[in-house]
């Protein structure tokens, strides 16, 4: 989907900073890697409060990482409507991840007037091999 951002991720974070400071509860685990046409990626820096014993990363953890970029990545292409919301999240969660930052790759499917439709592939930095693949709606206020 051929569509150039309307916000950087800086733009993103301070918005993020102001309308939601409750992500960085525990520290600032989460950072906006990059957005770019139809795309955007996130960063999970997990700690403890993120671990199963073991040291994996828990399913939940993974879940909020991919909630957050598939926001970011609408946010992104239609600017700063924080009233975005989620109505759905479906993730498969394929291999135990690595100890280490996770990545949240998130692509625009669709996105409409009231809908968008995200997938979001989550790996280990550097990793080509995903540890989760989720897919999201939006609803999208009128603008």
């Amino acid at each position: 989907m051929p569509m150039k951002p309307v916000m950087t991720a800086l733009d993103i974070m301070a918005l993020l900073d102001k309308e939601f400071p409750q992500i960085h509860a525990g520290g600032r685990v989460y950072s906006i890697d990059g957005v770019s046409s139809g795309t955007a990626v996130v960063r999970l820096s997990a700690n403890e409060m993120h671990l199963r014993p073991g040291g994996t990363v828990s399913g939940p953890a993974m879940m909020a990482l991919a909630d957050l970029a598939a926001y970011v990545v609408i946010l992104a292409h239609i600017g700063p409507e924080a009233l975005a919301v989620t109505t759905n999240l479906n993730i498969n969660f394929l291999r135990k991840p690595d100890q280490g930052d996770l990545l949240g790759t998130c692509r625009l499917l669709k996105l409409g007037k009231r809908l968008a439709v995200v997938e979001c592939t989550i790996a280990g930095e550097g990793e080509e091999v995903p540890v989760a693949h989720a897919t999201a709606t939006y609803s999208i206020p009128p603008r």
